[in-house]
């Protein structure tokens, strides 16, 4: 692979399931040491996209290369370049952690591999696990020997599949901070979640899905400047607001009032009223749109 190839590439890709078009024509490229985030609602064929670059499930159409293998071709070579985190809690119950972990390793030939095996351990608090059978573990241990399973033969490519579902806050806290590090070392990350700060705040480009197409990809701070919509939450010593608000402007259940707007004119617009019918503002807050806004727009308008 030369350096300027993409680490995934993805090329028309299409995959049905019966009735369901998963996947309708997707084109994607993913640069090597990028940290991408692909995001969708259930359905919208992310996992199903993951799964052909695992080899796991075949395209009606396209083609998809990972460190410039083909996942069908040269599938050897693409699974090598290639650590998945599925979404799935899969174990093996007859093993405890570091059988599981030796085992794995040895399933891409790699021998001697525990100094490695002890650093995925320490990152992810799984040391003092180490000899627990995997069925006495619990779901975000189980979660976690799933992520050190995907690293265990240091792939260039990981893919984290909803990662942190249904995991306590310190794990995600652990993970993040690791496979941030693994990103700065080189290692190119393709994360699917359906908590969307972790995406704002750790994926330097987002593509967005729905029902098997392309809606949006762009870099995350693009993508927060493609909403002009804000939002104003305001405190007054009035109990009611200008006749030509009334429609604008909503009262939540601790008494503060709303405004979402477009132009900061309408917010100037508004504070001008407020004085003129002498109206004092107690408190004012400013909010800027984040990427759930972002994505909720997008998802309704395509």
């Amino acid at each position: 692979m030369r350096s300027t190839d993409p680490a995934i590439r993805v090329d028309g890709l299409r995959k049905r399931f019966q009735a369901t078009q998963a996947l309708d024509g997707v084109s994607l490229d993913i640069g090597p040491g990028e940290f991408f985030g692909l995001l969708g609602p259930n359905g919208a064929g992310k996992t199903t996209l993951i799964s052909i670059l695992a080899g796991l499930a075949r395209a009606d159409a396209g083609h998809a290369r990972v460190m410039g293998h083909d996942v069908v071709h040269d599938y050897r070579q693409a699974r090598r370049a290639l650590g998945v985190v599925p979404q799935e809690l899969v174990y093996d119950p007859f093993f405890n952690v570091r059988e599981t972990l030796r085992i794995q390793s040895g399933y891409f030939g790699l021998r001697h591999n525990d100094d490695w095996i002890d650093e995925i351990m320490h990152h992810l608090a799984l040391t003092p696990h180490a000899g627990k059978n995997t069925q006495r573990l619990s779901g975000g241990m189980k979660r976690r020997l799933l992520v050190a399973q995907a690293l265990v033969h240091k792939p260039p490519v990981i893919v984290l599949d909803e990662p942190t579902a249904g995991v306590d806050v310190d794990l995600r806290r652990s993970l993040w901070a690791f496979i941030s590090r693994l990103n700065r070392e080189g290692h190119t990350i393709l994360l699917t979640t359906h908590y969307l700060e972790e995406a704002e705040a750790l994926c330097g480009r987002i593509a967005m899905l729905k029902s098997g197409r392309i809606v949006a990809c762009d870099t995350t701070r693009n993508l927060l400047l493609h909403t002009n919509e804000h939002c104003a939450q305001l405190r007054l010593d009035a109990e009611t607001v200008p006749a030509a608000w009334q429609a604008r402007l909503q009262r939540d259940a601790d008494g503060r009032w709303r405004l979402n707007f477009g132009d900061y004119a309408e917010l100037e617009n508004l504070l001008a009223d407020l004085r003129a019918a002498g109206i004092r503002v107690q408190e004012l807050h400013l909010q800027e749109p984040d990427l759930e806004d972002v994505f909720t727009d997008i998802m309704q308008r395509t």
